[in-house]
């Protein structure tokens, strides 16, 4: 049975004004396990990103369904290092007391 996050990074404010895609993306990042999570480097290529998340398709765009456009790799990791900043801003994300 997969466990729920405690954590709503997907509900959390936006700085402007989201569409469906950018929801979904930050859904895409609740559902990600923190020991996943705390793998992922700033310093790391796009394509090593690309290999490390195992989702993007072959034109370098991330498979979300129902996409109204494309999560390229820029908005991917611009997106990914706000969810590690809020998990480590609000703490635990499980029962088992994983942190990013």
């Amino acid at each position: 049975m997969t466990q729920q996050p405690v954590w709503n990074f997907e509900q959390e404010p936006f700085d402007e004004s989201p569409d469906e895609i950018a929801i979904n993306l930050r859904a895409y990042f609740d559902r990600m396990p923190d020991d996943k999570m705390r793998q992922y480097s700033p310093t790391w290529s796009d394509d090593r990103v690309i290999e490390w998340d195992g989702n993007f398709r072959d034109d370098g765009n991330l498979m979300l369904v129902c996409c109204e456009r494309d999560v390229d790799v820029k908005e991917y990791r611009r997106v990914i290092e706000e969810c590690i900043r809020y998990r480590k801003r609000v703490g635990p994300g499980t029962s088992s007391g994983d942190r990013v």
